[in-house]
């Protein structure tokens, strides 16, 4: 087995150690009963939030290890595979120690978390000192880029057939039919074309996780993340289209009635059916309890809506709506909010919301344009009696929590393809372009960029893969879905923005394909979850023991 190999395996168990220690830290701080107390968590947000990004790093240094001892199984682990396992090893044991960022001017430092002296254990470790000394250094960035240059990648094998067959279908598929006409959309902030909408039906996009039995495909989750990152890496508008089809299938296909399935789920599958998630209001933001639209039956029995929503995205062209509402008005917070199945017309441009009790504003965006998001309007808007989900009134909020963890691990798969897509551009440009009769690409402070940029997405592609093989295994991963989507969204800004940089200030202008992507890369951190929440929930999960 490579020695590198032994090492980030011992490295990783060393920061695993230090991960112990602040564990033990955050816990008798915010929980010092045994059970995490709300107010202190929320009063000590900066050492919770701070322990949750040491947690993740030292858990995708776990993974990445992983990942090269599996390739080295297969015989696929090569020269560009230890380059780019050294330099992640080496910058992540080096964030550990010396300061990690949570934000572009947050940063997690151990003397400030009560840590020093388990981060001068860590530092001492011998496989962790291997990496800070021979790990990302001006030598071996150089080297990795030489081997990209020359058409080398690492190693993305998944040892699946299927899923390897999975990954080169949507890729050639981003490739030919997004890639080439995604900036022009989003400069025209035009939808993306029905027909694109179409193939990506007919490919199976929108029932990758729907039972066979209803028409999908029924593949898990990781299968959905292969889609959305190769989809995402041409454009996060074609990667994200798939992910209310997502959130529409799990909420019916855990929670609906026998009824509900067979009238939803294979219209889903197909594409003949495409969906929206109705959640979030102007006043509430991420605190679900306090949603306030709300539903009433009427003499008929019909469910009449009244209420406002915000960011709804791709909310004139689809057909059905996944309404959290309020229909038990005696009960405060989550106890009183139902799920509502609401059909709706799909919307034209001349004519977006044609039904009666429904209206709606587009909301303009800096980027994620190619579905359009809105304000939503209900005024009596009229549901079915067969409407509630499940039939059950009370059950919406916990419904939708069934739903964060795929919504979640698809964002973070959303984000790699991102994060590659910035890579693609900032490579291409950098060799490319030539400044005082050299490529960019042969300054090392561009080298250094995109050899990191690399190294990072490998890390967050396999936190991410970690995830949804978890969930497919039917473990509970609010932990590990949460880890998944704060370092991809991270790592797909990073990426971005260092693709803009590559650019000078050709990336500043909207005619480049780098100025795009960092519009579209900012969304990462915030919808599905902010940065912030994600902290929290890992925090509060790893202390109350769900690990």
């Amino acid at each position: 087995m490579n020695e590198w190999i032994n090492r980030a395996s011992a490295a990783a168990s060393a920061a695993s150690t230090y991960v112990s220690a602040a564990h033990a830290r955050v816990a008798e701080t915010i929980a010092p009963d045994g059970k995490v107390d709300p107010s202190l968590a929320n009063r000590e947000q900066r050492l919770g939030h701070g322990f949750a990004w040491i947690a993740t790093t030292a858990e995708a240094l776990t993974v990445t290890a992983d990942w090269a001892r599996q390739s080295a199984l297969a015989d696929r682990f090569d020269q560009l595979d230890e380059l780019v396992l050294r330099i992640g090893f080496g910058e992540y044991c080096s964030q550990l120690l010396g300061g990690l960022p949570m934000s572009q001017n947050e940063f997690v430092r151990p003397h400030e978390l009560g840590l020093a002296e388990a981060a001068a254990k860590l530092a001492a470790d011998p496989a962790v000192m291997a990496f800070l000394d021979h790990g990302n250094t001006a030598q071996t960035r150089a080297d990795c880029m030489a081997l990209v240059r020359e058409g080398g990648r690492p190693d993305e094998s998944l040892d699946d057939e299927t899923l390897d067959l999975v990954r080169n279908q949507f890729r050639a598929f981003a490739s030919a039919r997004i890639a080439p006409q995604a900036h022009q959309w989003h400069l025209a902030d035009e939808l993306i074309p029905a027909e694109v909408v179409q193939e990506m039906a007919d490919l199976g996009v929108f029932g990758v996780c729907i039972e066979e039995e209803y028409g999908g495909l029924g593949m898990g989750k990781l299968a959905m993340a292969l889609v959305s990152e190769e989809l995402s890496r041409g454009w996060i508008c074609a990667g994200s289209l798939g992910t209310r089809s997502e959130i529409a299938g799990e909420l019916i296909g855990r929670n609906g009635t026998l009824a509900q399935k067979a009238k939803w789920l294979p219209a889903l599958a197909r594409g003949a059916v495409l969906p929206t998630a109705v959640f979030t209001e102007p006043e509430s933001g991420s605190d679900l309890a306090s949603v306030r639209t709300r539903a009433v039956v009427d003499e008929q029995g019909i469910w009449r809506i009244t209420g406002s929503k915000t960011w709804i995205t791709h909310a004139a062209r689809t057909d059905l709506m996944t309404v959290l509402c309020r229909t038990i008005p005696d009960v405060p917070g989550y106890g009183g909010l139902s799920m509502l199945l609401a059909a709706k017309t799909r919307g034209s441009c001349e004519a977006p919301f044609p039904d009666a009790g429904l209206d709606g504003s587009e909301i303009p965006v800096l980027g994620y344009r190619g579905m359009k998001e809105y304000v939503l309007s209900f005024d009596g808007f009229a549901v079915s009696a067969e409407g509630l989900l499940g039939g059950a009134e009370g059950q919406g909020f916990k419904q939708l929590m069934q739903t964060f963890e795929g919504a979640r691990i698809q964002t973070a798969a959303r984000a790699i393809g991102v994060g590659w897509n910035a890579f693609d551009i900032g490579l291409r440009y950098a060799t490319e372009r030539r400044q005082f009769g050299t490529p960019l690409a042969d300054f090392p402070r561009v080298a250094d960029k995109l050899a990191v940029m690399l190294a990072e997405l490998v890390m967050a592609r396999e936190l991410t893969y970690a995830a949804a093989r978890a969930k497919d295994k039917g473990k509970r991963c609010d932990i590990e879905a949460g880890m998944a989507k704060l370092l991809a969204a991270r790592v797909a800004w990073t990426n971005a923005d260092q693709a803009v940089q590559i650019h000078g200030g050709n990336g500043y202008a909207l005619e480049y394909e780098a100025s795009r992507v960092l519009c579209d890369a900012r969304i990462l951190n915030i919808f599905e979850g902010a940065a912030e929440i994600q902290a929290h929930v890992i925090a509060r999960g790893l202390v109350a023991g769900r690990n």
